[in-house]
């Protein structure tokens, strides 16, 4: 038996992660499941950075499974992981986690078992006279593991947090009836000078690719400015300068800056699984990435 059954390839966002993941599927028979919790909406295809071209004849689970407009969430995803999982090793293929959701990640391997919540309607109208500074910080006092894993700049998911934490009834505790996970970690690491210029260019290229016409594009369909609130940091500033809150220099630049941050974000969830025990077989970007990954993979028989 190997001493792994999954594969996750994971990294700062812009660091080429889905590239290394389909590399690794075509050398391996192996299967991607995406742990990105946007990449599960139809139609939000730039902004989440689907890059379904480079898939080519890879199959890929978990990517545009529920429309937009329905609030996709941890325990969901759990449930989807665990049944293309299993569908994967049953036909005798390497199943390969690529993604960069801390939450969806940490609900597979450390095998959380969620309790449905409802939303706390009154708690929401409450936090929505709150600054969000003020939220955060609520947050961190209810649970500071929990704080490190949410996206701090979307009020929906640090409503969602703060109930979590809130009802100790629902707080993830480690399930038995779940299968084991025993990870192999591939993790993605470039000088963080680099990793900034990748983000920008990056961020240039979704511009060019049709951003803004995608977002109105879900504007038109009926998704609201609100609900494109949830679906993160790029969704939520071209919504503003579509609404002619903010001018295209101010969302850009307030972009590039948000995702810089998210990536430093990241990069704390990476030391809290290494604090936790996990062990990162560290790829370095500037070099051959998939090489690297070959090389770890020898080495372990």
């Amino acid at each position: 038996m190997k001493n792994f059954n999954l594969i996750l390839v994971i990294g700062a966002t812009a660091s080429g992660k889905t590239r290394l993941g389909v590399e690794l599927a075509r050398q391996l028979e192996g299967e991607i499941i995406s742990a990105d919790s946007r990449q599960v909406y139809k139609g939000l295809d730039i902004g989440s950075g689907k890059d379904l071209a480079e898939y080519g004849e890879v199959p890929h689970h978990l990517i545009d499974i529920v429309e937009p407009g329905h609030e996709y969430n941890a325990f969901q995803f759990q449930q989807d992981f665990f049944e293309a999982f299993t569908d994967i090793q049953s036909r005798n293929k390497q199943p390969i986690l690529v993604g960069g959701t801390g939450l969806y990640v940490d609900a597979v391997v450390s095998g959380y078992e969620f309790v449905q919540l409802d939303k706390d309607f009154a708690l929401r109208s409450e936090l929505d006279l709150q600054p969000l500074e003020q939220v955060q910080k609520l947050l961190l006092e209810l649970d500071a593991v929990q704080y490190e894993k949410t996206d701090l700049t979307v009020r929906p998911r640090l409503y969602r947090a703060i109930e979590i934490a809130k009802n100790k009834q629902a707080a993830p505790k480690p399930a038995k009836a779940l299968p084991e996970i025993r990870p192999l970690y591939f993790g993605i690491q470039w000088d963080r000078k680099v990793l900034r210029k990748r983000i920008k260019t990056r961020l240039k290229e979704r511009f060019e690719q049709g951003m803004v016409e995608e977002v109105q594009g879900l504007l038109d369909s009926g998704v609201s400015h609100e609900q494109l609130e949830y679906y993160g940091l790029e969704y939520r500033f071209v919504s503003q300068y579509i609404a002619e809150q903010i001018s295209y220099e101010e969302m850009f630049d307030r972009l590039n800056t948000a995702i810089g941050q998210y990536a430093k974000r990241q990069e704390t969830w990476f030391r809290r699984i290494e604090k936790h025990g996990g062990k990162i077989h560290w790829l370095q970007g500037s070099g051959d990435i998939y090489q690297q990954a070959c090389e770890v993979l020898a080495g372990l028989g």
